[in-house]
């Protein structure tokens, strides 16, 4: 089984046993069942991977950061549970599994599952829908959309779609069901690897807010800013987010 496979193999997997988790804490306080679904999904992944891949490093966000990994050629980069909210919400399909493979500098394989909607996104292609007529649908957060977001959707004289976790938000470019994501303010190496890896897969454009690459299995796992977009529409969200740097 090549990286491609067990990354999509390995998301799925953990998203059934996700969704398994859901029926059974379904009466349960809903920070039982948040605190269950991290954890049982954390663990069956790493049981996986150091079987399927023993010399491989792990960063999840549900592990100890592991200082090994900055020393290895390949590490899997993942998050086990991906929009813990959702996922508690009974009834939501905005929540996702990532895992993702970065490899001498760079991301090689990587796999976005959205249990909930019974898909999973994985490289080494990923089929982009054409675009749709009308206002680019900006994607945010169903709480609070960043101020870059706002600006970018005033600037291209777009819309704004809410949405949970990062992972369904970047699914839901690819999925032609929106057009940017931008986001600023706070994530994390695990946030975006596996999500970025399928984006790119699809043709869409990632990269940092200020135009720059993003780069993954750094020393901080911070990685707090990232744009995925159509790549038709990369220069002019660039346009504003540059400028708001």
């Amino acid at each position: 089984m090549n990286d491609h496979e067990l990354a999509a193999r390995l998301a799925t997997r953990a998203g059934d046993l996700l969704l398994d988790v859901r029926a059974e804490f379904a009466d349960a306080e809903v920070a039982e069942r948040k605190a269950a679904g991290d954890k049982r999904s954390h663990d069956f992944l790493m049981t996986e991977l150091a079987s399927a891949r023993p010399g491989d490093a792990v960063l999840s966000e549900e592990g100890a950061d592991d200082p090994v990994r900055l020393r290895s050629a390949r590490v899997w980069i993942v998050d086990p549970l991906d929009g813990t909210r959702e996922f508690s919400e009974l009834g939501r399909d905005d929540w996702a599994v990532h895992v993702a493979l970065w490899q001498d500098g760079e991301l090689v394989a990587g796999a976005v599952a959205l249990p909930a909607q019974n898909t999973t996104f994985a490289t080494p292609e990923v089929a982009l829908p054409g675009a749709v007529d009308g206002p680019p649908r900006i994607v945010v957060s169903r709480t609070r959309p960043p101020a870059i977001a706002l600006a970018v959707r005033d600037a291209l004289g777009g819309e704004l779609v809410e949405m949970g976790s990062a992972g369904a938000k970047v699914a839901s470019v690819v999925q032609g069901r929106s057009d940017v994501y931008v986001h600023a303010g706070g994530q994390y190496e695990w946030d975006s690897a596996a999500p970025v890896a399928v984006a790119r897969a699809a043709g869409l454009h990632t990269s940092r807010i200020d135009g720059s690459p993003l780069r993954y299995n750094a020393a901080d796992p911070k990685l707090p800013d990232l744009v995925v977009c159509r790549p038709e529409l990369a220069a002019a969200v660039l346009a504003v987010t540059t400028l708001g740097e």
